[in-house]
């Protein structure tokens, strides 16, 4: 594995002139064209600059949302690349496509310093494609852009896939700062963590989480669980959850956990309180929050939050931490109604004396929506589903490509 240094000594002693290909993660939200959370084109920007600094004719390619394999208006990445180009402070120049002759121009006209974003790379088939020749053609056309890759696309590392992957295996390639920082904060979590070693898993389902349940049952000291997820585990418990979430085909699972983490010791915290209401929140309709007992929600209502006396007790459970990793928020944060356990636990978190890790998605994006400076955090992942494929122990393809 190389960094930025050792990349440019094997392209001739210097970055200067050199194409370099950037694989970024630019999946933002967005609201039409509106841009609701920057936070992953501000965490792509050190590498982008410093490859510029460098002299390097820097050329980013990145994916939005989920297109077919071919382009989609509402996933262009053109207001991606204006806002990239707010942050850098310079003219970021747009291909209208992956490959074809927009690309090839658009990198031809790059002078030293200047950085250029393809359009979204899943417009391209071979991109995503299972089919190793389709995707090495692909991988073969985005290397011809490039004198080297940069690897610097978190979010996609556990995808193997032809910008992510194999590009790697066809350009002299190094891991960018980004994914430096998170490979080195993720192995804190993994090897010889400091403890008490904190867990906090939120979300809808905890079939999303079974793999790091799983893993840090053996690793972790308190499991806090929160969200969606919760409700499968008080059904397990054998409690009334109305019409909130549930899994009934994880049920087992669940009493299996309580069980393993019992017998080894590990401490498991679920709710005793949860904040219901009779629907979900959409339309126009006035949320009406009641606050209930976790083993009486009512038959008419479903779950949308951890309750007071449970924020209050996952940050009691936080306080003494010196390692935290929280993936997955406790409610509906979107909803101030349904936001309050979200905020208890990102609160704790800020005051964490050791290293606090949120684990990207909708927890990163839940720290900044409720108005916490990520200054406040010890690390912010911008690749929630890399980190916990991380945390299960699985091998990321995007990783493994670079160790040389």
């Amino acid at each position: 594995m190389s960094d930025l240094s050792s990349l440019a000594q094997s392209l001739g002693g210097s970055l200067t002139g050199k194409r370099i290909l950037v694989r970024s993660d630019l999946n933002v939200p967005l609201d039409g064209t509106t841009i609701t959370d920057d936070g992953r084109i501000r965490a792509s920007v050190p590498t982008i600059q410093a490859l510029a600094d460098g002299g390097a004719r820097v050329v980013v390619t990145a994916h939005l949302g989920r297109p077919k394999g071919a382009p989609e208006d509402r996933y262009s990445l053109r207001p991606v690349a204006a806002r990239l180009g707010e942050l850098l402070g310079a003219e970021v120049a747009f291909a209208t496509d992956t490959v074809g002759d927009s690309a090839r121009s658009t990198v031809e006209g790059l002078l030293d310093g200047q950085v250029a974003v393809l359009e979204n790379v899943r417009f391209n088939a071979g991109e995503t494609s299972k089919d190793e020749g389709e995707r090495g053609a692909f991988a073969d056309q985005l290397a011809a852009l490039a004198d080297g890759f940069v690897s610097d696309g978190f979010g996609v590392v556990h995808r193997k896939q032809a910008s992510v992957y194999d590009v790697a295996q066809r350009l002299p390639h190094a891991m960018g700062n980004l994914v430096a920082t998170e490979i080195d904060v993720l192995r804190r979590l993994t090897v010889d963590p400091e403890r008490p070693y904190v867990v906090v898993l939120g979300g809808s389902k905890v079939s999303d989480k079974l793999g790091v349940i799983d893993n840090l049952l053996d690793k972790a000291d308190r499991l806090l669980i929160g969200g969606g997820m919760v409700f499968t585990f008080l059904k397990a418990q054998g409690h009334e959850v109305g019409k909130s979430l549930l899994e009934e085909d994880q049920l087992d699972t669940c009493r299996s956990y309580l069980q393993r983490a019992q017998e080894s010791g590990v401490e498991i915290l679920l709710p005793t309180d949860i904040v219901v209401d009779t629907a979900f929140p959409s339309g126009d309709r006035t949320p009406e929050p009641a606050v209930v007992a976790a083993d009486q929600i009512p038959a008419d209502a479903l779950g949308l939050d951890i309750g007071p006396a449970s924020g209050a007790a996952f940050a009691a459970a936080l306080a003494d931490a010196r390692t935290v990793f929280w993936n997955g928020p406790m409610g509906v944060f979107e909803v101030d109604a349904f936001a309050e356990g979200t905020r208890a636990v990102a609160k704790a978190l800020t005051e964490v004396p050791g290293l606090s890790v949120v684990g990207g998605g909708d927890s990163a994006a839940a720290v900044r929506k409720l108005g916490f400076e990520e200054s406040a955090f010890g690390h912010i992942s911008t690749g929630g589903g890399a980190s916990l494929e991380y945390l299960e122990g699985k091998d990321l393809p995007g990783i493994q490509v670079l160790e040389d």
